[in-house]
């Protein structure tokens, strides 16, 4: 499965499948300084948030190619502007933080060493949270597949796979390692409006890996579930409070709603870096408001009245009691959020 690669290292520069492209064309984008690895996730040629994580942490690698400094104090005030240039791309996924938190705490404890040799060390742990991320999600996968039973319709919602990830992924991770397994299912990707992750990328990603998979509308959820033809709903996440609150693509709340009234499980598949416990509950996680022209356009093409007001929140937030479980690398974990996730966490 995932015979593709989102991110990749290679010869000093950032290599990603861009995203905006699919499902028409496969084409990568190289990155040869961090200001492009910027302008890469500000732009959504990746996305997803461990992808968003993993891409920093190279971005971060990247910055240290372009910086000469004979000190540590030089070499790290330059690389807090790489930082800080990283960090401000998108608001909302906290494994962004995560990972430029990590780089910085492995500059500051490797203050003595020469500076070629901490620029070394600075790529290697930025290919080691890309390899992490793979585990990580193995892990997630092995443990989210005993939901997952033959002959069940799963809905799920954006992408949460390897195209989200540096490999294998949250949500569909758990499909594909219930696929492996032996289990055999059917999917249902809800478009995802209004960029459109669900059909360009999930139902492209589930094909390329012969998962039988069936794309609808997202109006079309609760007719489809009135019809008890949806058995369970599996989401990624890109911020989870320390209560459980979850922020995810905008439209996951309504399908949260939906399944709670049609008694359907829905699943949150996460690793523990997406998990925020300082954000004490959904309402306190920023929520990026994108650019109009997502919703006002398709394809460059406008569909909708010159001068119209638009709303246009990347995400919305579920809260933790229409939650049926998080899936994470430790385990399972079931409400009281507050209390488990913090045992695991």
């Amino acid at each position: 499965m995932t015979t593709f690669k989102t991110i990749e290292w290679k010869e000093d520069k950032v290599i990603l499948l861009d995203q905006r492209k699919l499902p028409v064309e496969e084409t990568y984008v190289e990155c040869s300084d961090y200001k492009q690895v910027a302008d890469a996730i500000k732009a959504m040629v990746v996305r997803g948030a461990p992808a968003i994580g993993v891409t920093a942490a190279m971005g971060v690698a990247l910055g240290t190619l372009g910086i000469d400094a004979k000190t540590f104090e030089i070499f790290s005030q330059k690389m807090e502007s790489v930082l800080q240039t990283l960090l401000e791309t998108r608001p909302t996924a906290v494994n962004l933080k995560w990972a430029i938190d990590r780089m910085r705490n492995l500059i500051q404890k490797n203050s003595t060493l020469p500076i070629p040799e901490l620029k070394k060390k600075i790529q290697e742990e930025a290919l080691t949270i890309c390899e992490e991320d793979v585990a990580i999600n193995r892990r997630m996968g092995n443990f989210g597949q005993a939901l997952i039973q033959s002959g069940e319709t799963i809905l799920t919602h954006c992408n949460a796979g390897a195209l989200a990830t540096a490999g294998w992924g949250t949500a569909l991770g758990v499909l594909y390692s219930a696929w492996e397994k032996g289990k055999r299912f059917e999917v249902i990707a809800g478009e995802t409006r209004p960029f459109l992750q669900g059909a360009r990328l999930t139902a492209w990603e589930l094909q390329k890996n012969k998962i039988p998979v069936t794309l609808v509308t997202d109006n079309m959820v609760a007719s489809l579930m009135r019809k008890r033809k949806i058995q369970k709903v599996i989401v990624g996440a890109d911020r989870i409070a320390a209560n459980g609150d979850v922020a995810n693509k905008i439209g996951t709340y309504g399908v949260a709603v939906l399944a709670r009234e049609h008694d359907i499980p829905f699943y949150v598949a996460a690793p523990l870096s997406t998990i925020d416990l300082a954000c004490p509950t959904g309402d306190q996680i920023p929520i990026e408001e994108r650019d109009p022209e997502e919703v006002t356009n398709f394809y460059h093409q406008r569909i909708a009245p010159e001068g119209i007001k638009v709303l246009n929140p990347a995400f919305d937030v579920t809260p933790n009691e229409l939650v049926t479980a998080i899936i994470t690398e430790k385990g399972i974990v079931r409400s009281p959020y507050q209390e488990n996730l913090l045992r695991i966490a």
